[in-house]
C-alpha cells in the first residue's frame, strides 16, 4: 500500500472512530502528500455524501471543489449500482457538472466502521486516447444523429450525450436534463404512449422501441426513434434504463415524399387512381349499410390538346393545374377528385340521398362542375377557354361494384364526349340523348384560346 493509501486509512480510522477533530489535525499533517497525490480521495458519510475529498478528486471529476462538499456520490458517478469490493479496481463514469462523462477506476478502502467509506478514484493511464475517442464519438453520434441517454429511476436524473439536446432544441450545457424536461418535450399526442412503453419495459424487461415526436423551444414538431433496456439491481429490482435515441425527422419525410408519389399525382397534387379505388371501396361499404348513394363523375378536357400543341406542355401543365384546384374548390370536404392521367379526372362524391330523384341530382353535380371550368383559365395574359365531358354512374342505381361502378362512368363520359362539346351523360342514358348544361354556361365554355 503507498503513502496515499496509508493516509486515506489512517484518517477514514479516525473519523470512523469519532475522532472528528484528532482526523482534522492528521488531515493537515498529511495535506501536502494528499494534495500532490494524482490519485483522488472521497471520504464518504454512511449516506454515501461526499464529506471531504483532495484537490485530484475534484479534477478527476471535473468539478469545483465547493460543488463537490455535500452532494451525493451518485451524483458524480452514476452509473456505480454498487461499492466495489474493498482493494478491488472498478471501471465506471463519472459526470462532472455540465453532465460530460468520462471513464475512470475506483478503489474502495476496507471499512473501518459503518458510518464512514473512503474511496478512491484513479485516472485513466489512457486519459488522452480516451478522450480522443470520447471526441470521436460524440462527431460520429453528431454526425450520426445519435446520442445515449440513460434515465435514474429512482431520482429521475437523466443524463443526455452532447448529441441529444439538438434532437430537443437545445445546445450542449443549455438546458439539465431531467425525465419531466423529457416528458414536456414529447408530443401531447404521443406522451401517453411513450410513457405506457417505459412501464412495459420496467415491468417485463422487455426491449424499449419507441417513435415519437418532440416539441421544440421554437414550436417545431421533429421526429425521434428510441430503443433501450431496463438495468437491474443485485436484487432483480430495476434501478436504471439506458438506450439510444436518433433523429428521424429526415426519414419520415422521405417516407411521406414516397408516399405522397405513390398515390398522388405529381403534377396536381391529387389522389391518383390506387387511392381512388380505396377511398371508392370504403364509401361504397359505407353506403351499403346507410342506404345512401355514390356518385362517381369521370371528367375529360374538351379542347386540352388544342392547348397543348399550339402553346406547348408547359402551359398544358398550368392549365391542369388551375383545372384541379377549381374541382377542389366546387366539391364538399366529404368529397374526392383524382386525376387518371393525361386530361381524365373524377369526382367522388358520397353520401348522397336516394330520397332525389336521381335525373335531378345528377343534373345539380354536373351544373356545378361546368360553371367551375366554364372561366377561361388566365396564364401570361392570354386567356384558356375549356370545357369538359362528363359521365356519371351512380350505386346503387348502375352499378353495385367498385369495378362496375368505374366502368359505367367511363362508358358514359365517351357517350357524351361523342355527342359534342360541353355535354353529361348518365349511365342510364347510354342509348338515349346526351345532357348539355344550361346556355349561359355552354356560352361561357364555348371557344379556344384567346
Amino acid at each position: 500500500m503507498d503513502l496515499f493509501l496509508i493516509a486515506a486509512a489512517i484518517l477514514a480510522a479516525l473519523v470512523s472512530a469519532g475522532w472528528l477533530l484528532h482526523a482534522r489535525r492528521q488531515l493537515k499533517r498529511y495535506r501536502t502528500l494528499l494534495d500532490m497525490s494524482p490519485n483522488g480521495m472521497l471520504m464518504l458519510d454512511a449516506k454515501r455524501n461526499i464529506i471531504w475529498h483532495n484537490p485530484a478528486a475534484a479534477k478527476l471529476l471535473n468539478c469545483p471543489r465547493k460543488q463537490l462538499t455535500g452532494s451525493p456520490l451518485s451524483r458524480w458517478l452514476p452509473m456505480l449500482n454498487a461499492m466495489p469490493e474493498p482493494l478491488q479496481r472498478q471501471e465506471t463514469l463519472a459526470q462532472n457538472a455540465k453532465g460530460e462523462r468520462q471513464q475512470v477506476d475506483i478503489t474502495r478502502l476496507p471499512d473501518v466502521a459503518r458510518r464512514t467509506a473512503v474511496v478512491l478514484i484513479h485516472p485513466d493511464p489512457a486519459h488522452q486516447s480516451s478522450n480522443e475517442a470520447m471526441e470521436r464519438l460524440k462527431r460520429s453520434q453528431y454526425f450520426a444523429q445519435i446520442g445515449t441517454w440513460d434515465w435514474d429511476i429512482g431520482t429521475d436524473r437523466l443524463y443526455w450525450s452532447e448529441a441529444i439536446y439538438g434532437m430537443f432544441g437545445y445546445q450542449p450545457g443549455e438546458i439539465t436534463p431531467s425525465y419531466q424536461l423529457f416528458c414536456d418535450s414529447v408530443h401531447p399526442d404521443d406522451q401517453e404512449r411513450v410513457r405506457e412503453g417505459e412501464r412495459r419495459c420496467i415491468e417485463t424487461g422487455q426491449n424499449h422501441d419507441e417513435e415519437y415526436r418532440v416539441v421544440w423551444p421554437d414550436g417545431s414538431v421533429h421526429w425521434l426513434r428510441e430503443t433501450g433496456n431496463v438495468i437491474s439491481n443485485a436484487q432483480g429490482q430495476p434501478f436504471k434504463m439506458m438506450g439510444v435515441v436518433r433523429d428521424i425527422t429526415e426519414d419520415k419525410r422521405s417516407t411521406r415524399a414516397l408516399e405522397q408519389l405513390a398515390h398522388h399525382d405529381a403534377l396536381t397534387g391529387l389522389p391518383n387512381r390506387v387511392v381512388l379505388e380505396q377511398q371508392l371501396q370504403q364509401a361504397l361499404t359505407l353506403a351499403r349499410r346507410q342506404d345512401s348513394r355514390v356518385a362517381l363523375v369521370f371528367i375529360d378536357l374538351n379542347n386540352f390538346k388544342y392547348i397543348n400543341d399550339q402553346h406547348g406542355h408547359a402551359t398544358g401543365d398550368q392549365v391542369l393545374v388551375a383545372v384541379a384546384e377549381r374541382l377542389r374548390n366546387a366539391l364538399r370536404t366529404s368529397d374526392m377528385v383524382a386525376r387518371l392521367g393525361g386530361d381524365e379526372f373524377v369526382v367522388l362524391m358520397e353520401g348522397l340521398s336516394q330520397q332525389h330523384r336521381l335525373n335531378d341530382e345528377a343534373h345539380a353535380i354536373c351544373e356545378k362542375l361546368f360553371t367551375e371550368l366554364a372561366t377561361p383559365v388566365l396564364l401570361d395574359g392570354r386567356q384558356h377557354r375549356i370545357g369538359a365531358s362528363l359521365g356519371v354512374a351512380v350505386f346503387p342505381d348502375h352499378a353495385l361494384t367498385l369495378d362496375k361502378l368505374i366502368h359505367a362512368a367511363d362508358l358514359a363520359m365517351y357517350a357524351a364526349k361523342r355527342s359534342g362539346n360541353n355535354q353529361y351523360r348518365l349511365a342510364s342514358d347510354l342509348t338515349t340523348h346526351a345532357h348539355a348544361p344550361t346556355p349561359e354556361v355552354s356560352r361561357a365554355a364555348g371557344g379556344q384560346s384567346e
